[in-house]
């Protein structure tokens, strides 16, 4: 399963970008092993749910980086923030297997927050909703298309 509307909307920015078809992989360092890459250069995006309306936000870190709730705390206002169940965003992304959202959350209304380590990087590599397909294109595209806040989100290897 493909999420169209990624594609859609990098076709329309005139983003060049890669698509790879590659042995099912859950967890982002074993699509790092399937792509043969270094897990700082997959896009991670971790699921928040922000305050007492737990209002849902894509958090994009590496791959091999784990999400500090402290700092995402911080970077949203000092509210309450905690990682959101996948039953509370996986309708969201109708498009897409569960657990394989791309990192497109505006495309679903979600605000998406980049991660300083990742947008640091020259190209990314994130899943194209589902475990056994990706895209691959320049983090400059990423962030002119998408348009996230950057913010210090992560804390050292995963």
């Amino acid at each position: 399963m493909t999420a169209t509307k990624v594609h859609t909307l990098l076709d329309e920015h005139g983003v060049s970008y890669e698509t790879h078809t590659h042995t099912r992989a859950v967890s982002a360092q074993r699509l790092a092993a399937e792509e043969e890459v270094s897990g700082w250069h997959i896009a991670k995006p971790v699921m928040l749910a922000v305050g007492e309306g737990d209002q849902l936000v894509m958090a994009v870190i590496p791959g091999a980086a784990n999400l500090d709730l402290g700092k995402a705390s911080q970077v949203l206002g000092g509210n309450e923030v905690r990682l959101a169940r996948e039953e509370e965003f996986v309708g969201r992304f109708p498009d897409c297997e569960a657990g394989a959202e791309p990192p497109f959350g505006s495309l679903y209304g979600i605000p998406v927050f980049l991660d300083e380590q990742l947008r640091a990087q020259e190209r990314m590599i994130c899943r194209d909703g589902s475990h056994t397909e990706t895209i691959t294109l320049s983090v400059a595209d990423f962030v002119r298309v998408v348009q996230p806040e950057i913010a210090d989100l992560s804390t050292g290897p995963a």
